[in-house]
């Protein structure tokens, strides 16, 4: 059998939990259960390639691969809280596993929370590699490319980066499979003003804001006064949409500045604008448990309940980092993702990855389309039930709302595109590579380029 160029011994893992950090939190290590995962998974993997007589490179690449991982992950956490539902036939049964773990039937996935990383990978280069794994290693289909907080004269990737990457993918047949935000802090001079060009010029989609971000280290508040020049600003222009990073706090300084209770205070008073929460508030170093909490998404579902701010409103929590880091901890998963579901509600839930920081995003789409809740925190917490048409909301459907896209005409369109067809052969011989990109240790995070 032919061995791969690209990990050849199988070392890597399709599903990964690692330290990996998105570039704005410090990268928190493994948990003892998470190592006995991975290990399980390994080992795992050996037994059933072996059983299958085939290499364990291309077991791992294989349906049979992820879901094997994902049962793995089951043995060492167990099932009480979250878990990952998925027959015990599927590490061994390719039309199984395919069918547990593969896209459904009408499936649109819009990643809102995507990342240019600049990293070479061998002969290629940055954009190329983002196209690999966001169009070809993972099923994502839209995705809205988005920015880290910076100065304006040193951002890590500059509307003209992002504008050509959107354009490589639009010459594809002309299809628009990536969106621009528009970074606006607007508590540094000169970033109300540029708001113009940015929708004028570069005709962004939304804007991307950092609310514990500004100089000398000061953050702001939405509600503040100069938050509500930046929404005002944004309706005058006619870009309603407005994503706010919320939880994953660059340190102490920024903590009160990263929670959400300016959330619920401005969703009132400006009705018309769709409030995108970022992270949903999540918080690495805070447990999420039942609602109760003064930290993490509690405190956006407070700020909600507190301004009488009804569930599938005009506030929206997304998943970018919080999903892959509670993929770690079936139980704090289904305790975040049950509280969102219902207080948020189901139709304002959002898919993001943060990929490519974490690499392809695959693994976190076929850890998502296989988690279920456990029935006995759903009967306590009255947390729903993920069946595969709320699925579907929130790995993209709800998120063509935000974005007034027909999710009908966009599948047509995109069914018959350059990349689709590439897709088509790339599936005969794919070649994941299974890594990421951003920093592993606190020493790696400390090298980023600071805005």
């Amino acid at each position: 059998m032919k061995s791969s160029p690209v990990d050849p011994e199988g070392k890597r893992l399709p599903i990964k939990l690692d330290p990996t950090s998105n570039g704005e939190y410090q990268p928190v290590p493994l948990a003892p259960a998470n190592i006995a995962a991975n290990r399980l998974a390994h080992e795992m993997a050996s037994t059933n390639a072996q059983k299958l007589g085939i290499s364990r490179r291309s077991f791992l690449v294989s349906s049979c691969g992820a879901a094997s991982t994902l049962l793995a992950f089951n043995h060492a956490h167990g099932t009480a809280g979250g878990f990952y539902d998925l027959h015990p036939e599927a590490a061994l049964d390719e039309q199984l596993a395919r069918v547990q773990t593969g896209p459904a039937k009408n499936e649109l996935i819009f990643d809102v929370q995507g990342h240019f990383v600049d990293t070479p990978k061998g002969n290629a280069k940055g954009p190329e590699v983002f196209i690999k794994d966001v169009f070809m290693d993972s099923d994502t289909d839209l995705m809205v490319l988005s920015f880290v907080p910076s100065t304006r004269e040193a951002e890590p990737v500059t509307i003209q980066a992002a504008d050509a990457v959107r354009r490589i993918v639009d010459k594809l047949e002309g299809t628009h499979r990536l969106l621009l935000h528009g970074r606006v802090n607007p508590n540094q001079a000169g970033d109300l003003e540029g708001m113009d060009e940015l929708a004028q010029k570069w005709g962004v989609s939304a804007w991307k804001t950092y609310t514990q971000y500004g100089p000398g280290g000061k953050g702001y508040f939405l509600s503040d006064d100069v938050g509500v020049r930046f929404i005002e600003k944004a309706r005058a222009l006619g870009v309603k949409v407005i994503c706010v990073h919320k939880g994953l706090p660059f340190g102490r300084q920024s903590y009160e500045h990263s929670q959400c209770s300016d959330i619920g205070v401005v969703a009132k008073r400006f009705p018309d604008v769709k409030f995108l929460v970022y992270h949903s508030g999540y918080v690495t170093s805070v447990k999420e448990g039942p609602y109760g909490k003064d930290d993490g998404i509690d405190t956006l579902i407070s700020s909600l309940r507190k301004n009488q701010v009804p569930p599938n409103s005009n506030v929206y929590a997304e998943l970018g980092s919080t999903w892959r880091h509670l993929m770690r901890d079936p139980e704090q998963a289904a305790h975040a993702l049950g509280k969102l579901l219902v207080h948020v509600g189901e139709d304002n839930v959002l898919w993001g990855t943060d990929s490519i920081w974490y690499g392809s995003p695959q693994d976190q789409i076929v850890a998502f389309r296989a988690f279920q809740i456990a029935p006995a925190l759903r009967e306590r917490f009255g947390y729903p039930e993920i069946t595969p048409p709320l699925r579907a909301k929130v790995l993209g459907m709800n998120a063509t709302r935000v974005y007034g896209i027909s999710a009908a005409e966009i599948k047509k369109v995109l069914a018959k595109d350059t990349i689709a067809r590439e897709r088509v052969a790339y599936a005969e011989n794919p070649e994941p590579h299974f890594l990421t990109y951003g920093p592993k240790t606190r020493r790696e995070f400390l090298r980023l380029p600071q805005g």
